[in-house]
């Protein structure tokens, strides 16, 4: 029997919908809760090709709600990316995975093979989102935004024509206001809720479907699920469709930066050779504690942290919240 039978007997997508999403190239930002759940989901729906970048490697925490990981790739400490894919592979032999173990920059996204036909947010900060946001107003693609945190979760779809996240949020909300899994803490239930509103619009969009209109929010320990109405129409005062701006587009990744909600910042190179990972292991490894080496990375214990460096030389230092101390410790450690 046809693994997408049931799917196909749904009202509005039948054979017809099936091979539109056999055909279909999505984008996930994110291998985290969200993205995991989403990357799941649309496996399991034979999408054809999924592209899932994420910069992080899988911790012990993450296993209470991102679906795709388990204690063995915990104890790698695998890229998240890298798991993901494998294990998707594993779920469907039909969908093409490609794993980036990269930062969602622009030039990650310029540099994708093919240009996807939708992209999901699975990310945990709102720089990363307007980023998503400006490059694919930019080039015409839509979008559709998720965020959880706590019982707590918001999703909207966000197409060529409507309003964009910038008419909604001019300005990224602060963490103080919105919080993060490391101070309220996170739901497993949230991210299924959200989610399945993220993947239901993404088989809509693609399919070909009239999309869900407003911003779908919840409160999954409340039991309290509604549609907040948004205008069809962008904002004219919008930076991205009044103005036809795109200032996340224009502005350069910082070389050191704290991660959302975790004790760990994020240093990237500047400039010069990629670091070779076996040479640097050598070169450190009497001075250094638990060291261990993949083919995707080297990490060691140094100084109270955990360094974790990746081919190309972006590290993530973890046990440090301070970008110009990860930096420090960067320029002594790795070059």
């Amino acid at each position: 029997m046809d693994r997408y039978s049931r799917q196909a007997r749904v009202s509005g997508i039948g054979s017809a919908g099936v091979a539109r999403i056999r055909s279909a190239n999505v984008l996930i930002v994110g291998c985290g809760a969200l993205g995991t759940h989403l990357a799941d989901t649309l496996t399991r729906a034979g999408i054809g090709r999924l592209d899932l970048v994420d910069r992080d490697v899988i911790e012990w925490t993450n296993l209470q709600r991102q679906v795709l990981f388990d204690e063995a790739d915990a104890k790698k400490g695998l890229p998240k990316a890298v798991a993901a894919a494998k294990r998707l592979r594993e779920i469907n032999r039909d969908v093409a995975v490609h794993g980036h173990v990269e930062d969602c920059s622009k030039a990650f996204l310029d540099g994708l093979a093919r240009k996807p036909d939708l992209i999901l947010d699975g990310t945990d900060n709102f720089p990363t989102r307007y980023l998503i946001n400006d490059w694919c107003r930019q080039r015409e693609t839509p979008w559709i935004y998720g965020g959880a945190v706590g019982a707590e979760g918001a999703s909207m779809v966000i197409e060529t024509a409507g309003a964009c996240l910038r008419c909604i949020w001019p300005e990224a909300p602060s963490q103080a206001d919105t919080g993060t899994c490391e101070t309220k803490g996170i739901l497993a239930p949230t991210i299924a809720a959200v989610t399945a509103f993220q993947a239901a619009e993404a088989l809509k969009l693609i399919v070909g479907a009239p999309t869900t209109r407003g911003v779908f929010t919840c409160d999954v320990w409340r039991g309290a699920y509604q549609l907040i109405p948004v205008g069809d129409e962008p904002a004219s005062d919008c930076v991205c469709c009044g103005l036809g701006q795109h200032p996340a587009l224009d502005q350069s990744q910082p070389a050191a930066v704290s991660m959302c909600g975790r004790d760990a910042v994020q240093v990237l190179p500047e400039g010069g050779e990629p670091i070779d990972l076996k040479a640097l292991a050598l070169s450190i490894a009497d001075a250094v504690d638990d060291l261990e080496q993949t083919p995707y990375l080297t990490r060691f214990r140094v100084d109270e942290t955990r360094i974790t460096v990746f081919p190309g030389g972006r590290a993530l230092i973890f046990g440090c919240s301070d970008p110009l101390r990860a930096r420090a410790l960067y320029d002594r450690w790795l070059r």
